[in-house]
């Protein structure tokens, strides 16, 4: 019996070992990233860039994902995790100038910047605190994410602009259930790679801010 209890623990110590590493390496890799994304985002704002459009846009984001997501389990999984969030700070930095030329463009950049701070902290410390599975998500969150995206093209390519704050605010929600999500399947083993951990909860975080600076924009009158 004592031989039985002491593999029992065995393999929970070993669980327990692995969702740390993996835990520690996400989060080291997502600040590096978040970083990195920042850096690139405020060359391209500096050198007063263009943005790339909706198609080289999709192409470039899903093309690096893609990529991201072959090579996960070797380093060359963090070569493109750095070009796929460097890229994403490429795309930002345009969007960035054009909030910060409006009257108030500098209150709705810092107020999405520190609400997607206090969101992201908020509601990791909330699975971390209670331990709770939010696993159950999943399904739910994938089709939310597929109907949003193709409802934000439409409204790009229909030029509908209460879709595409509908779009935002639905993302908004999204983006917090999938912080949720991820880190709970971090907490409690569901993700084992923290390449693709990385990703999520930084396309997360990049969303999330993005629809708050839309939200925000049209609450102060700016768009």
């Amino acid at each position: 019996m004592s031989t039985y209890q002491n593999a029992i623990k065995g393999q929970v110590s070993d669980r327990d070992v692995s969702t740390n590493k993996v835990l520690r390496n996400t989060y080291t890799l997502l600040s590096m990233t978040l970083l990195f994304s920042a850096a690139t985002a405020g060359i391209s704002m500096l050198l007063q860039l263009p943005h790339p459009g909706i198609l080289i846009t999709l192409v470039g984001y899903f093309g690096l994902l893609f990529l991201t997501s072959k090579f996960q389990n070797q380093g060359l999984g963090i070569v493109f995790v750095f070009a796929l969030t460097g890229f994403m700070g490429y795309t930002l930095g345009p969007i960035l100038n054009s909030y910060l030329a409006l009257p108030s463009g500098h209150t709705i950049v810092m107020s999405a910047m520190g609400l997607t701070g206090v969101i992201f902290i908020g509601l990791s410390s909330i699975v971390w605190t209670t331990g709770k599975n939010f696993s159950f998500m999943g399904n739910f969150l994938m089709i939310g994410i597929l109907v949003g995206f193709v409802a934000g093209l439409g409204a790009i390519f229909f030029e509908m602009p209460g879709l595409s704050l509908a779009v935002s605010a639905m993302f908004v929600l999204l983006m917090s259930g999938l912080i949720l999500y991820e880190t709970s399947q971090i907490m409690h083993g569901g993700e084992t790679n923290y390449i693709m951990a990385t990703v999520t909860l930084y396309v997360s975080i990049f969303n999330l801010f993005t629809s708050l600076l839309h939200l925000l924009g049209f609450m102060n009158g700016e768009e």
